[in-house]
This record gives structure tokens, sequence and C-alpha cells, in this order.
């Protein structure tokens, strides 16, 4: 049963090292290298100092753990375009065909020459070694090992560096490294055994192409995939002998010759490279003399080594936050390994292609807009954010903010890791109160509960106590609850004016025809939740004007189901993630639900399509179909425009990120704000985004049509009331679904004073609407005056008969 390589067998000291050592390298010289290769002989060394026996030798390890490499990941945009990378190790594996044979040889030549000769170990080098050593004064210490033996001392390193604990990767790394004394030859021992034992069960091509993958080749590039592409931008296939020499002599001491950090130590290294080469037969007397005279810094095309999301924003403008959000997405989520730890060394060593659901044109327009309607360290202190879904599916398109994205201890002036379009969890930011962009999934309830647009509703009142408000999940208590109009005081309007206009006292005047949980079910069913915990709204009166925190990104997800004819999915950022051998893991989805029917979808986008005529007049509709809700909080703290059209929906938040601080008599890129409302920064900075963003020659179609139901309510029977007082009328017309409103002046009648005398409709009316009512005064009508005489008709003379008018005349004129 061979021993794994985890074991180091038996503890030994400085002098049963040597001799065991010696006694390998004199056996394998004489006998042959398989002769001493896995069973050594018992020798026993003079004067009694030790006594080295074959189960000393036995008990060193004959089989390597050999583990899949640390590779680096990538992380794109949706076109393909590179955002970022994160490694550990900076490695890219590739196979021994997709190196330059160039690089293969000078690996050879500086390395290990006989690398094809030798079973494993070079016993003649070995030997050399250990007397060079023995007699070196100054403590230097010669290597011996064949290539094999160092790919093994890599192999064991890098498991070392996987030890769950830093004591046990202290200790593994020793042993993996040790290279004085009892414990340089004590790994020497080691590293033959296991070499001769690999070499049983791989070819020298396949144990090159190991090694070339595996060995550093500089401070922080591992591989001659990666190296090629950093110190000449290039893939390791298409290296020339010169670039082959510089990255050869680099494994030697990664950090003493690496090109950038030493380039004179470096170059020096190169040409020595050369020189093995030259002495080998791999290149020409012609080509050595090329190459020893070319200076190092003229063969170098360095490509920077960035790690991580800040790089990002150099690629696609303003990205560091998607890039940030989308590792989050893969540290959070179950898809990606049983715990954080796990997923996230899936990310820095798996060597994973994640490509994300970023499309660099909008993200630019984003980002641009954005930073146009708050600058980055604009001296208000006020910040802006921007989330970009794409309806029916979910795709973040675009995340920006009018910040650098900086995750360090230091960042600099307009410089922050805080996401501000994103929960707690995927990126620190506790949210933030949404308004009146909640007072939609309000409509939504109410005209899920079979209410209308044009239903009309009374927003005078100003207060409400706790017993006027309906929630069938919990018990409403507490003091009554007031609130404020922005235009002042209410008045009775439609359910439409109050959207458009965004009037409170209406929005509450609604809430309390309605069940206050089955509007916060309605808004859960979007995906509404708070951004600092995850949980549902609170069900509270408050919130129909939006008092808990929400995330950017929340809100664009959810209206971005208004646009889908009520189709709501769970916004995303990875559209794949595919690992080295090319299997694709499987990612979040985006679990698309018909969240809210496509009736009540669509009466929403028409309300809402009103805003551009009401709090958004002054903003003025985009060149499309759109509808929208601005959004300011009591003392206009937070700003928000969250619009769409049937292609795109977008959240705009305006406001300070330190506090809840109100915005207001301040400067915002150079325009003087009195007080800061949704139509003010937010409104505009979404319609330029969205102009930009849709001005890409595809069309941009309308809304379905909502309908007439939704719009204009159900006509139903009118019940009549006349005759009934007032408080019975009322009842009776709330028990039909209708109610009352009473006329200002009372009329005489014979009925009883507060009896209704007549009502208006009295035939059919829209089921809610007010059926107006008017009152006895107790007074009977007041009696007829009499009737005026009229006049008699006066007799009129006969008239003449046809024919006998001509005759009558002539007789007259002839008698007189």
């Amino acid at each position: 049963m061979p021993n794994p390589a985890r074991q180091r067998g038996r503890q030994v000291n400085f002098f049963q090292a040597v001799a065991l050592l010696l006694t390998f390298a004199l056996v394998a010289g004489v006998s042959g290298v398989l002769a001493a290769g896995l069973v050594l002989p018992g020798v026993a060394v003079a004067n009694g100092v030790t006594d080295i026996t074959r189960t000393a030798f036995d008990d060193l390890p004959t089989e390597l753990a050999q583990k899949r490499l640390p590779e680096k990941s990538v992380i794109k945009a949706a076109d393909g375009t590179l955002l970022a990378t994160f490694y550990d190790q900076n490695r890219v594996i590739v196979p021994l065909t997709e190196i330059s044979p160039l690089l293969q040889h000078a690996v050879i030549a500086t390395e290990d020459k006989r690398f094809y000769q030798h079973v494993g170990v070079d016993p003649r080098g070995m030997f050399r070694a250990f007397v060079k050593n023995q007699a070196d004064s100054d403590g230097g210490q010669e290597g011996a090992s064949t290539l094999t033996q160092q790919y093994i001392k890599n192999v064991l390193i890098d498991a070392a560096l996987a030890k769950e604990t830093e004591a046990e990767r202290l200790e593994a790394m020793q042993a993996a490294r040790g290279a004085e004394g009892t414990e340089g030859y004590a790994r020497k021992l080691r590293e033959a055994k296991l070499a001769i034992a690999l070499e049983k069960t791989m070819t020298k091509d396949e144990i090159l192409e190991k090694y070339l993958n595996i060995a550093p080749f500089g401070a922080s590039v591992y591989g001659a995939e990666s190296a090629a592409n950093y110190y000449f931008s290039k893939s390791a296939k298409d290296l020339n002998y010169i670039e082959a020499a510089t990255i050869a002599g680099v494994t030697q001491s990664p950090t003493k010759w690496d090109p950038v950090l030493n380039p004179a130590a470096s170059q020096t290294r190169r040409d020595r490279v050369l020189t093995l080469m030259n002495e080998q037969g791999f290149i020409t007397d012609e080509e050595y003399a090329a190459g020893v005279a070319t200076p190092l810094p003229d063969t170098m095309h360095i490509q920077p080594l960035k790690q991580g999301c800040m790089t990002a924003g150099d690629v696609v403008a303003g990205s560091g936050y998607f890039c940030d959000y989308a590792t989050k997405v893969i540290l959070n989520d179950p898809a990606f390994g049983p715990d954080r730890e796990a997923r996230k060394a899936l990310l820095y060593t798996g060597g994973l292609t994640i490509t994300t659901t970023l499309d660099p044109r909008l993200q630019a327009a984003a980002d641009g807009e954005v930073k146009a309607g708050v600058p980055v360290g604009d001296a208000s202190g006020v910040k802006s954010a921007i989330s970009v879904v794409e309806p029916g599916t979910g795709k973040i398109t675009a995340m920006a903010q009018t910040t650098v994205f900086n995750p360090t201890s230091t960042p600099g002036p307009g410089e922050d890791a805080v996401n501000y379009n994103t929960d707690a969890a995927y990126g620190a930011s506790k949210g933030f109160a949404p308004g009146s962009t909640f007072k939609p999934f309000t409509l939504a309830q109410w005209l899920k509960e079979g209410h209308s647009l044009n239903e009309i509703i009374d927003g005078k009142p100003m207060q409400y106590p706790m017993s006027a408000f309906n929630a069938s999940c919990t018990r409403l208590a507490g003091a009554p609850y007031k609130f404020g109009n922005a235009e002042g005081k209410g008045a009775v309007m439609s359910v439409l004016d109050a959207t458009k206009n965004s009037v409170n006292s209406g929005y509450i005047a609604m809430a309390t025809k309605i069940d206050l949980c089955g509007m916060i079910d309605t808004a859960t069913s979007l995906g509404v939740h708070q951004a600092n915990t995850g949980e549902p709204f609170k069900v509270l009166p408050a919130n129909v004007l939006g008092s808990d925190g929400v995330a950017p990104l929340t809100m664009a997800a959810a209206f971005a189901a208004f646009a889908s004819g009520g189709v709501y999915c769970k916004p995303i950022a990875i559209l794949s993630v595919v690992d080295t051998d090319g299997v694709s893991l499987p990612v979040p989805q985006a679990g698309c639900t018909q969240a809210l029917e496509p009736r009540i979808a669509n009466a929403l986008n028409f309300a809402l399509s009103h805003v551009w005529q009401g709090t958004a007049d002054s903003v003025g509709a985009p060149p499309f179909p759109s509808a929208g809700k601005t959004g300011t909080t009591s003392e206009n703290e937070y700003t928000w425009f969250v619009g769409y059209t049937p292609r795109l929906a977008a959240a705009v938040w305006v406001g300070h990120s330190d506090g809840v601080i109100p915005v207001k008599d301040v400067t915002i890129g150079g325009k003087f704000v009195r007080r800061a409302y949704g139509s003010s920064v937010a409104a505009p900075t979404w319609k330029r985004f969205m102009v930009t963003a849709l001005s890409d020659g595809a069309p941009n179609p309308g809304f379905a049509a909502p309908g007439d139901k939704e719009v204009f309510g159900e006509k139903i029977p009118v019940p009549s009331v006349v005759g009934l007082n007032e408080a019975d009328a009322r009842n009776r017309l709330a028990g039909a679904g209708f109610r009352a409103s009473i006329a200002p002046e009372q009329v005489s009648s014979a009925l009883p004073a507060g009896t209704v005398v007549s009502q208006s409709p009295s035939g059919t009316a829209v089921r809610g609407s007010y059926v107006t009512l008017t009152l006895s005064n107790g007074q009977p009508p007041a009696a007829p005056p009499p009737a005026e005489p009229q006049p008699q008709p006066q007799p009129q003379p006969p008239q003449p008969q046809p024919g006998q008018g001509g005759g009558g005349g002539g007789r007259g004129g002839g008698n007189g």
C-alpha cells in the first residue's frame, strides 16, 4: 500500500539524513536509480551515531496527492468584455501543445538538462551537490532537484497553502521548502522517492506540462501562460527564444529574477539561460549573440496585474459596483458552495469564467448621467445611484452611483466601497425610504380589490384613528396616524388625480378602504423588502407613503414587473459560470412569476404614465411611451424617480448616504435647490439616461390599453334612498358598495328635516363612487301663487270664400 504524500514519515536528525541521502545517491549511482528507488538496504553508520534501517526509508511517501491547481477566475460583461480577474495565484492552465517549444527547451536547459534521460532523480547531481555544499564555507546551498522533483516540491507547497489553520500551513510549508540541514536533506529524500514513483505513472511530457503550469514565474505570476501574458502580452505558444529565456530564468528565484521588480538582475539571468540554450544546441550562435545584445526592457510589454473589481471601472465606466455585486452573489448564494469559505475558494482558485448581465453601453450611459446629476465629490454632500433592470428577464443591465469604487481601508475623496444600489448583504447599504414611489403598490392592491382609477375619494382628512384601517393579518393600535401634503390641504379627487399629483391624503384615504396586509403582500410578491433585513415592509399606515428602507435595485425590479404585464423576475447579475473543464455550473435564476394580473398591470401603466402631467410635469415626457413615479420623503431627505418603458426599468435615488438629512437650500451640480423633490434631480437623471439608452434604433413600443372596469369601475344598480334619513341612507348605500356625499344646500320638502329628498345618480353607477344626497330642511314648499287671468280671444270677421272676392268689389263700385 503506497504511503500518502501528506505523511512526513519518521523524523531523523542531521546525521541520519546525511547518511540516508549519501546511501541513496551511492546505491543509485552504482546499482541504478530503480534499485535504490523504493526500497533501500539497511546501512549502519560508524561510531554508533545512528542506525538507518530499511524501515526509515520505507516510511517516506511514495504517492503524490495531486489536486487541481488554483486558477484565476474572470468576470465578463454580457458582450464578453473582461471586467475583472480574481486569484490566489495568477494562473491559466494550458496543455503542453499551447506552450512554445522554445520555452520548454529553455526550462530544460536551465533546470534539468538530463530531464529526458533520468527516471525522476539525478544521482550524479545529488552527490555533486552534497559534496559542494559540505565544502561551502559561506553556508550557500546548491540544489540538485530534477524538474520532476521541482514539480513535486511545488505540489507540496500548494497543498501546504490549502491547510485550514495557520499552524498547519507553517508546518507543511517548512516540510515542503526546508532547504538546509536535516530538513533540506529529508526533503530531498522525500522528493526523490516521490519522483521515482511518479515517473512510473506519468510520461515525461505530462510531467513537463504540469511543471510549466504550476511553477512560479515571478513574484505574483504562476504558470507559463500567465507569465507570457504578464511580461509580453501574448500567449505562451507565441514566445520567441529571448522571451522564453527571460521566463525560464525566473523560476529559480521568482522574486530575485522578476523582470519587473529587478530588471538588471533579470537580464543577467536571462543571458545565462541563453548561454545554456546555446551550449545545449537549442539556439544558434547567431541567435545567442543577438539575444544577449538585446536590452531586456526592449522586449517587455507588461500587461499590469489587476485583481478585483477596482479595475472594472477602467474598462467600463463605473462598473466596479456591479462587479462587486456579482462577486457578492457568488459568495452569498448556495448555488456556488455549502458555505462562504467554499464559495470564496471557488471564486479565487476555481478558474471560473463568469459572464454577467452588464451591458457596457447602458452602463456607460448610466454612469455618465448619474454623475451629471450629482458630480463625484459634490460640495453638497449629496449622493445619487441608479439601477437598471430589463423587464421580463430580471437582467441587471447597469448599476452606477456618484462615487468611485474603492474597497481599500483608505479610500480617497469621492471613493467608497458601499454600494447604494443594493441590500446590506450585497453592498453594505441599509437602503433608503422610498417615499411616494411606494404608492403604486397601494394602487395595485386598490385595483385588485375591485376599485377603479376614476373612483372619487375624499382627500381632506389629515389624520385617521388606527381603527379606520383594515389589516387582516395583524392588529393596529396606537395614536391616530397624522400626515401632511406637499401641496397643503386635501380635497375630493379621483384616484387617477391622486396618483399623478402624488397626494398623500388621497392615498391614505384609499388605504382605509383596502386591506393593508394585502397591500404589503402585493409589494412582497413584486420583490419589495427591507434592504437591511430582507424582511417584508411592516404593515403600517406609514408604509403607504414608504417609510421602511429599500434598495434602488429592488424598486427597479418591482417596477419592471409593471412593464412586463405583471411578470416579476428577481434581479440577476450572472448569465453563466463555466469552470476550467468547460462545464457550466448552476447559477441563480430570475424565477419569473405572474405576480399581478395583466389587467392590473395595464391599469397601473395607464395611471403612472400620467406622471408627466403631474409631479414630473416640469421635467417633460421623453419621446417614447413611459411611466413612473416620483418620490420624496417627509422632510426632503430622500428623493426618487422610478420609471420604465416596455424595454427598460430604472430607479434613481438622490440623498445623503450617511444619515437622514434634509436636502434643502443647497447647490447640487451647480444648481440651487430650495427643496429637493423627485422632479429636482432624480427624474431628470432618469430621463437623460433613458433617452440615451433607448436611442439605439430599436422600436419603443407602448403599453397595452387598460380595461374599462379598472379605469371607470364596474357599474351596478344604485339603491333608492329617497325618504330615508341621512344615517340610514348612508348605511344602505355603503352596503351596496357606494359612498354618500351631501349636497351643501338643503331644500324645502314636506318630508321631515334631514330626510333624503333626491339622489344623483339614481339608476346605475360605478361601484365605490359617490351618490350625492339632497336633504329636506323640514319646511313645506310654499303654495304656488294664483294664476294670472288669460285674455279672451276677439271675434274675427268672416273670410271670403274662394271665387267670391272679385264679384263683391264689382258690386260695390257699381252702386255708388
